[in-house]
């Protein structure tokens, strides 16, 4: 997790609150499947508290977890970008409790307000380049002969 991935530290305050406006509690029970790859991404999560996995189908193998989230931290950015389908699974680890938003709804604020839509896509933006720094390092890890080589 970085700075620039929570919601915390990635939106400026009236934008945060904005958003956690629409926001709507739930509660997921522990190896409940959020989302699959391929599937239809109409909605993401930040979480509060417990923990989720990324996974990655791999051909001939069981999926391969990418990456292991916690809270405050975006879960899904597939909603944000057409054709609106999941890049990657997800599972929750733990019980999880999570603000769960309605992307179709979010995607209309943003276009509504340039600013605020400028200021979640660089939100999301950052998500989607440090997920695809930790699908490269943990693929490397996983299927390389030497692993991915470094510390990063």
């Amino acid at each position: 997790m970085t700075s620039t991935t929570t919601l915390a530290r990635a939106l400026p305050a009236d934008h945060r609150e904005r958003l956690m406006r629409i926001a709507r509690e739930v509660s997921i029970d522990a190896g409940t499947r959020l989302f699959e790859e391929g599937s239809r991404a109409d909605r993401f999560w930040i979480v509060r508290t417990g923990t989720v996995t990324l996974d990655l189908r791999v051909p001939g193998r069981r999926a391969a977890v990418i990456e292991s989230l916690g809270p405050g931290e975006l879960v899904g950015w597939s909603w944000h970008f057409p054709p609106y389908q999941w890049h990657l699974g997800c599972e929750a680890m733990s019980p999880v409790r999570a603000w769960e938003f309605d992307a179709a709804t979010v995607r209309a604020m943003c276009a509504d307000d340039p600013e605020f839509g400028r200021a979640v896509a660089v939100w999301v933006g950052n998500v989607v380049a440090d997920r695809l720094h930790a699908a490269r390092r943990r693929l490397l890890d996983l299927f390389a002969p030497y692993g991915s080589g470094s510390q990063w």
